[in-house]
């Protein structure tokens, strides 16, 4: 009798046990109110006569969605976006009172579609190819916050998977991209250009300056060599002077006689003919030309 009796209450006891596994939160519903306090993984008990749980994921989310997104010109670009949010944990109960399990078609989604025209409508079509794509990837995680953090909602990234322009406008910005790309070559080309002149004309100043400074520096020997020369002359003509100067002042009288009778003996001893013309003083007088 009484294990027929303990049987309903294990029966009871394993029906008001909840496990909550890790990336998920609880949420407890009691008498029809929700409790604002989430229950956090593990195992929960609760009354299954008054209360019911329920989980919500909390782990990243991503959600693909196909858009055509209109851009500043008017035109229509077929799109895939991409955008990865969670549930705030803190806020999973305010999540399942105020929207309920079925939030994704409820309003991520038509928020990611809302902010994604008014931001694409603002560009140009040819910068969602350009690097305006960041911006108006990040321009449209900002807008899709400003409504979905209140309400419980964490948007991690949006992403801009695929971009499928008109044919037309896609062969447009293709040529564009080829001029650009001649240009720049044309550019890089002439910078070369460039530069290689600069190096020419460099190297020609330099050669240019080196023959002037060979030519100055040969300049410079020579009048170096000139001086030296007018210097070695003065010096030269500055010791004969004073050899002259000292010689005149050791000539004395008596010095000058005694040359005069050295001379005459000289020649009183030679075995040649001679004639001696002497005014007594010196022994040679000058003779005229014509004998």
């Amino acid at each position: 009798m009484i294990r027929i009796m303990l049987f309903p209450l294990i029966l009871c006891l394993m029906s008001s046990c909840m496990i909550i596994k890790q990336g998920e939160v609880g949420v407890k519903r009691t008498l029809g109110k929700v409790n604002p306090t989430p229950l956090d993984q593990g195992a929960r008990f609760y009354n299954p006569l008054s209360s019911v749980v329920f989980v919500l994921p909390t782990n990243l989310v991503n959600k693909e969605v196909k858009l055509p997104l209109p851009s500043r010109e008017g035109l229509t670009i077929d799109s895939e976006v991409s955008i990865l949010y969670r549930i705030n944990k803190r806020l999973a109960p305010q999540v399942f009172d105020e929207i309920g399990m079925s939030y994704e078609e409820i309003i991520i989604l038509p928020v990611l579609r809302s902010a994604a025209a008014d931001v694409s409508a603002q560009y140009y079509a040819k910068d969602m190819h350009s690097g305006e794509r960041s911006t108006i990837e990040a321009t449209i995680q900002e807008n899709m916050m400003d409504i979905l953090g209140p309400k419980g909602f964490i948007v991690e990234k949006v992403l801009l998977k695929s971009i499928i322009l008109p044919r037309d406008l896609s062969v447009a910005i293709e040529e564009k991209m080829r001029a650009e790309q001649e240009a720049q070559r044309m550019e890089f080309i002439k910078q070369k250009e460039s530069m290689e002149a600069e190096r020419i004309l460099i190297a020609a100043t330099g050669q240019q300056q080196a023959k002037i400074a060979r030519a100055e520096g040969s300049k410079r020997v020579a009048e170096l060599e000139a001086e030296g020369k007018a210097n070695a002359i003065k010096i030269t003509a500055n010791a004969q002077a004073e050899a002259n100067r000292q010689l005149s002042q050791s000539l004395t009288e008596q010095v000058i006689r005694n040359n005069q009778i050295e001379a005459f003996r000289s020649l009183s001893n030679s075995e040649n003919s001679k004639l001696i013309i002497t005014d007594g003083k010196t022994p040679f007088l000058s003779l005229p030309d014509n004998l």
